[in-house]
């Protein structure tokens, strides 16, 4: 979802995007066709506007969800300043775990191109650091031929279709590195609650794989600076190649950015490619890096899919919580 459009566009295109969570999905609908509650969103700052963040403070200050529309509009416009404060100082860092089903096989892309040297891992907008394991986990791809598996751990799940690169061995990693403007300490409890709160509803399944990624965070911390992604990532991917091969990757994160910060950080991104210092793996919803989707098949207008690239070539269609991959022939 691009979070700098208009705001009852972005509340039609959640109610697409959010299709495996019927209470958000109608949720989403009703507040499009509620000039009353748009007039209360708009008073908020854009970025803030957004659907998840604004559904999943409600829900913090008490909105049961599943749950009646009612219940969410009586809330937000009966709110004290509450659930305000919440949506100013809260934001949504799900870093969703189960991605890696869909960024594995274009991390075994460029392992292969590295001679299969461990990489070393730099996420931009890392959040806990959740997807800086790739290497902790099991994979069962169901493909039309039949079932690819690679990995140790807790398994993740994905439908593939197309020539996907699909490794026997997951990639080995060196070094963990992340970097985001409000890093999440996977130590603290009421942080930790706030991502559980970020699920969707009706998605126990997605809730248990947050527990079982915090646990494997926990077990070993990685290196999380808080700082800003495009005057940082230069001096963050040269201290990166001491440890091995530098990847650069993010998912659902540049979405975040205005679009003056969107033209910066790939202007970063694509030097550091050129100069052969890193390489770079996109996840984003198609609209955000519209360069990369360019490289691909056309996305259908209204089409709920992120992009997948690999060094600002699109490879790929992907679920936005890792479900599917649609690799491109």
């Amino acid at each position: 979802m691009d979070l700098w459009t208009d705001v009852r566009d972005q509340y039609l295109r959640f109610a697409a995007e959010a299709s495996d969570s019927p209470c958000f999905s109608s949720w989403s609908r009703h507040v499009a066709d509620d000039p009353e509650l748009l007039a209360w969103l708009g008073v908020l700052p854009q970025v803030k506007q957004q659907p998840n963040l604004v559904f999943a403070a409600a829900r913090w200050h008490g909105v049961q969800a599943p749950g009646p529309y009612t219940g969410l509009r009586d809330a937000l416009l009966g709110d004290d300043g509450s659930i305000v404060a919440t949506i100013l100082e809260r934001s949504t860092q799900t870093n969703e775990a189960g991605r890696l089903a869909t960024l594995v096989p274009a991390l075994a892309e460029v392992s292969a191109r590295a001679d299969d040297r461990p990489l070393s891992l730099v996420e931009v907008g890392a959040s806990a650091g959740l997807c800086l394991y790739p290497d902790r986990w099991s994979y069962v791809w169901e493909t039309d031929e039949g079932i690819v598996r690679a990995g140790d751990g807790p398994p993740l799940a994905c439908r593939v279709s197309g020539p996907a690169p699909l490794p026997v061995h997951v990639p080995q990693v060196a070094a963990r590195r992340g970097i985001d403007l409000g890093p999440i300490d996977v130590r603290d409890p009421d942080a930790t609650a706030w991502l559980a709160n970020l699920v969707w509803p009706e998605q126990e399944e997605r809730r248990e794989r947050l527990v079982q990624a915090v646990a494997i965070t926990r077990a070993d911390p990685p290196r999380i600076e808080q700082g800003d992604l495009v005057e940082n990532l230069p001096r963050m991917v040269g201290e990166a190649a001491a440890d091995g091969p530098v990847v650069v990757f993010h998912s659902a994160v540049i979405a975040y950015l205005d679009p003056a910060r969107r033209t910066a950080f790939e202007a970063v991104i694509r030097d550091l490619v050129d100069a052969s210092a890193c390489h770079w793996i996109s996840n984003e919803a198609a609209g955000v890096l519209p360069s990369v989707t360019a490289t691909g098949p056309a996305v259908p207008p209204g089409h709920p899919t992120f992009v997948l690239g690999v060094d600002g070539r699109a490879v790929a269609w992907t679920h936005g919580h890792g479900r599917s991959l649609r690799w491109h022939p």
